[in-house]
């Protein structure tokens, strides 16, 4: 239950944090306003927030592996959103990443 807790938290997280990015994004390079960069600087703190939400008690743990979901969250994000089409670099650096995030996360360690 911990690892399915955790890779939620990991998933809520990309969200936020992609989600507020894009919002930031839109609101100034697509000249949308500043209503649009105010509500992805809220849904970045909302990232922050959902980060100290993690079972493991180690930010520097929780950040790296994070940045792995971040790079596969990303490529998700551009093609529901922006229509954008990896190409087999970008799938395997992603699947490269995500297999990153799982030893870093959920690789046995002694106590």
């Amino acid at each position: 239950m911990t690892i399915l807790r955790s890779v939620a938290l990991f998933a809520l997280a990309a969200v936020a944090e992609i989600g507020g990015a894009w919002l930031v994004w839109q609101g100034i390079r697509e000249h949308r306003g500043l209503l649009w960069v105010g509500a992805g600087v809220v849904a970045l703190g909302l990232y922050g927030l959902v980060a100290t939400l993690q079972p493991d008690a180690n930010f520097g743990r929780i950040l790296a592996a994070y940045g792995g979901v971040f790079v596969a969250g990303s490529l998700l994000w551009g093609m529901v959103v922006d229509g954008f089409r990896p190409d087999r670099f970008d799938v395997t650096g992603a699947l490269v990443c995500l297999v990153g995030v799982a030893v870093i996360m959920y690789a046995p360690r002694s106590a």
